[in-house]
């Protein structure tokens, strides 16, 4: 039997009977699933079963920043709510197990687009119909009371957005080893114009399509089945996550670009229609989602530059990587001009 990288069977295997008594019923194959960009996730199963395992990256990471009873606390306290999530099944926090702390929870099926290409088959009326799903899923989320479901103390929300800010800005800062025009103008204007946030709520942190599972029902309709990826999630403003959304939203127009996205797809929603969706079923002030949307552009342009550092050190292993680098000034112009929308407006 072959394992997974980072992922000993046997060993999880004794691990689980020892917790979950007549959970596994015989012998567990495994591979990772390919995708995720932080931490490792990877589907097993005993023949009959299936469930998902996840674990830190290989090797040294901050354990801030991969916290996997952070993951597993979020998702069992959903469980009981509107938002689709996993059921949690076990925590290890035992390093000796497979080499990390580790976490199981129920497969679900389904798929997450990651691309227009992906999404193309379903054709425009599916994938409108998924894509506005995406939307309310958020806003039940951010509708839950995080008292009720034991998360009161899951983040600090007094602060979120300076903090935040200032958080990428010191990212950008350890990736620093070219010239990027703009950059620090928009770090700057973004910090000048910082909106009151409405009352906090649990954020999910990286919201978007390809971190949920869209299964089709038996109407024929393509709902959200699970979401996926909770290792941002925090107590913080609920609006950052929907500047993500909106700017995951946005036609990039970059031909071979290897950050791809879904909005080019036949019948997906524009970035407007999803924001009033929003707001209508939430209620919310959503006047200043241009800075929230300007701030997510910001965000992914330090995250592409780290990426790009890495490749310059040599430090990343794959396709791709060669181009990250001409993405970022793109990211950049787009945020400086998306908040100049906002001072317009």
């Amino acid at each position: 039997m072959s394992h997974p990288p980072g992922l000993d069977l046997d060993q999880l295997r004794a691990h689980l009977d020892r917790e979950r008594p007549g959970l596994v019923g015989g012998p567990l194959s495994g591979r990772l699933i390919e995708g995720g960009r932080s931490n490792l996730t990877y589907e097993v199963s005993d023949g009959t079963s299936k469930w998902v395992v996840r674990r830190p990256p290989l090797g040294h990471v901050l354990a801030t920043a991969h916290d996997m009873k952070r993951e597993h606390r979020v998702i069992a306290a959903l469980h009981d709510t509107p938002v689709p999530v996993p059921e949690a099944l076990l925590l290890c926090e035992d390093d000796s197990v497979v080499g990390a702390p580790f976490y199981v929870m129920e497969f679900v099926d389904g798929t997450p687009y990651r691309t227009s290409d992906q999404l193309a088959p379903l054709g425009a009326e599916r994938t409108r119909a998924a894509v506005l799903g995406l939307v309310d899923t958020l806003v039940d989320l951010h509708a839950v009371d995080p008292a009720a479901v034991g998360l009161g103390d899951f983040g600090r929300p007094e602060g979120f957005l300076d903090r935040q800010l200032r958080r990428w800005g010191k990212q950008l800062d350890a990736s620093r080893n070219r010239e990027l025009a703009g950059v620090d103008e928009l770090h700057a204007a973004l910090g000048r114009s910082l909106p009151d946030s409405p009352a906090p709520t649990i954020v999910h942190g990286d919201y978007r399509l390809d971190n949920v599972l869209v299964r089709q029902d038996a109407d024929g309709v393509d709902r959200i089945k699970a979401v996926l990826d909770w290792e941002m999630s925090t107590l913080g403003d609920p609006l950052t996550d929907l500047g993500l959304l909106v700017m995951y939203s946005a036609r990039l127009e970059l031909p071979d670009s290897p950050i791809s996205t879904t909005a080019s797809a036949a019948g997906h929603p524009t970035p407007d229609e999803l924001v009033e969706r929003y707001a209508a079923r939430s209620g919310r002030d959503v006047s200043a989602v241009s800075w929230y949307t300007a701030f997510a552009w910001f965000k992914l342009a330090v995250i592409l530059e780290g990426i790009h550092y890495r490749y310059t050190l040599g430090q990343t292993v794959g396709a791709g990587f060669d181009r990250i680098g001409e993405l970022v000034p793109v990211f950049i112009e787009r945020g400086l001009s998306t908040l100049q929308d906002t001072q317009e407006g």
